[in-house]
């Protein structure tokens, strides 16, 4: 299963380990068993001094293997064969399991080891899911440093009866105690702010006694971590408050038009931006969401930035740079069938819906591609574009049109999602050239009709367009003075990664340059 260069990489990460450490299998008879049974005893074999594979665990999810160290019991599971995505969170509980100190800071650890209660999660995940990794590991490192807390890591695909027994149509989906505990990608801190009741207080707290700073940026997306670079190579104090760093690039698959960097993923490019920052000593404060903005009451003065958790935060100038979220169809059933059915990353939920039929809305890059992921899992793709012409790129179009199970409709007007009352059954959309009326039976759609600009926050403070998104002049200036946008949340067209780091960029100098000609109030 592994081939020579990954087991010859795996051979120099196992020497980070100071503690030996078991592998327990608890298997059946299934196909996944077998794939578990050669994984696991394939890594043992590299590392043999260090690393015990035993068969007789007594797990009651099967298959499935736990790891911890010798002599403990660690609650760290995975009811799946960790390839793919989730290879890296693998190694990692490894490494963690084997001693090898995580790379988290510690006051972290600290909070996990004094986390009281027991704590059961399941985390559901796919193995293409770009999203999953993230959850898992939080998962797992809380479980090798607090004996009360386990966490297992269950593949979807693997355990395809269980996923329509709980109606899991997303992922990941996190499970507490057999009760719902949330969707999609979080952070270690983010889930122990969920689990440890007075840490949104304390941090509220922590975050009040921050200095204030030359430049503030909101937004940790890549207009937000250029301007941290810029703003902080001209040596003044900065700092950047996001919800999560990487942007709209955390849930972007691939990235091939960046120019100097053939290819990557946007999980790997959010960290690169993330680490370029964080080398200039840039005050990166991150899960927090921004409440309101109090502009400068003088010229020279400090603006005022109040966080959702209370919190105060103050900057002479201030770099708007909030990006955009995924447009909602705005439709009966939409809001009520997400997760449940609606959904908005196929390289996350494609695996859910295998052998399924499913529609994707939005004939655009994204809208296109996406159908042509999913058509390689579904039985069948149907796509709806309301206007009379794809919008999407033509080589993308050519490939669509070559699908056996894809069907396009124009001029197609969604109109509503239809359910059982537990989860999305179908579709109706309306012809808007001849008026005739449809009703597919489905079990998912994947909306991808476009971006909205994270402003709402600025609404009476700052000019915003009938769009919403912030009026900005050639030098990313806004309508008030000494506040600064930029990125895919500003009036500038194409919303390009290249194009939000250059806005960045820019927004940061012009911020610069206003500091420098505006004294500081007495």
């Amino acid at each position: 299963m592994l081939d020579d260069t990954t087991t010859g990489q795996l051979a120099a990460y196992f020497e980070r380990i100071s503690q030996p450490i078991e592998l327990i299998a608890s298997l059946d008879d299934s196909e996944g068993a077998q794939q578990i049974r050669e994984l696991i005893t394939e890594i043992a074999a590299i590392a043999p001094d260090k690393i015990r594979a035993r068969f007789d665990g007594q797990f009651a999810r099967r298959p499935s293997f736990q790891i911890t160290r010798v002599g403990h019991d660690m609650g760290v599971h995975f009811a799946a064969v960790p390839m793919g995505h989730e290879f890296t969170s693998l190694v990692l509980a490894l490494l963690w399991a084997g001693g090898h100190p995580p790379k988290v800071e510690p006051e972290v650890l600290e909070q996990i080891r004094a986390i009281d209660g027991d704590f059961a999660f399941d985390t559901f995940m796919s193995l293409t899911c770009h999203n999953c990794p993230d959850v898992v590991q939080a998962m797992n490192l809380m479980a090798v440093f607090n004996p009360r807390i386990r966490a297992v890591a269950i593949d979807g695909g693997l355990f395809q009866a269980e996923v329509e027994q709980r109606q899991i149509m997303a992922v990941p989906s996190v499970f507490l105690n057999d009760q719902p505990f949330g969707n999609g990608r979080m952070e270690v801190a983010e889930i122990l702010a969920k689990i440890d009741t007075g840490a949104a207080k304390r941090e509220a707290a922590k975050l009040s006694e921050r200095a204030p700073y030359e430049v503030l940026i909101i937004g940790g997306g890549p207009a937000g971590a250029a301007a941290a670079v810029y703003a902080a190579r001209k040596g003044i104090r900065t700092g950047i408050v996001a919800e999560r760093f990487g942007g709209q690039t955390m849930d972007t698959l691939a990235i091939e038009n960046f120019i100097s960097v053939q290819e990557t993923d946007g999980p790997k490019f959010a960290a690169a931006l993330e680490a370029h920052v964080r080398q200039y000593g840039v005050d990166v404060m991150t899960l927090q969401r921004v409440a309101r903005i109090d502009p400068a009451p003088q010229p020279g003065g400090y603006a005022t930035v109040t966080l959702d958790n209370g919190a105060t935060l103050k900057g002479r100038s201030l770099i708007l740079a909030t990006g955009a979220r995924w447009r909602n169809m705005n439709v009966p059933g939409e809001a009520e069938y997400r997760t449940k059915g609606v959904a908005y990353c196929p390289h996350c939920d494609g695996p859910l819906f295998k052998g399924k039929d499913v529609a994707v809305i939005g004939g655009g890059n994204s809208g296109v591609e996406a159908a042509i992921d999913l058509a390689g899992v579904v039985r069948s793709v149907t796509l709806l574009e309301f206007a009379d012409q794809l919008k999407a790129d033509q080589v993308l179009v050519d490939k669509l049109r070559s699908l056996p199970n894809v069907t396009v409709h124009l001029n197609a007007q969604t109109t509503e999602v239809t359910g059982d009352g537990q989860k999305m059954t179908g579709l109706k959309w309306k012809d808007r050239v001849s008026g005739e009326e449809h009703a597919p039976a489905l079990a998912g759609v994947f909306v991808q009709i476009g971006l909205v600009p994270n402003t709402e926050f600025l609404k009476g403070t700052i000019e915003l367009s009938r769009f919403g998104e912030i009026v900005v002049d050639a030098k990313g200036h806004t309508s008030v003075p000494g506040i600064f946008a930029a990125g895919d949340a500003t009036t500038v067209p194409y919303k390009q990664i290249i194009i939000a780091t250059g806005e960045g960029a820019k927004a940061a100098l012009s911020a610069f340059d206003h500091l420098i000609r505006t004294p500081a109030a007495a």
